[in-house]
């Protein structure tokens, strides 16, 4: 449970830092390696973590 806590907690740190970095340098190339990114990590964290 600890583990799950720590995982969502670290995947909400990097949202937040990520949507800084957006938030001061709007660019379309940012941004779409920046939703990649974040769209990689939560399939990580919410879909393989299932089994």
């Amino acid at each position: 449970m600890r583990d799950r806590a720590l995982s969502i907690l670290a995947f909400l740190v990097l949202v937040a830092f990520i949507g800084v970095l957006i938030w001061k340098l709007p660019r379309l190339d940012l941004g779409l390696v920046s939703a990649v990114t974040v769209g990689l990590a939560a399939y990580d964290l919410f879909a393989r973590r299932q089994s």
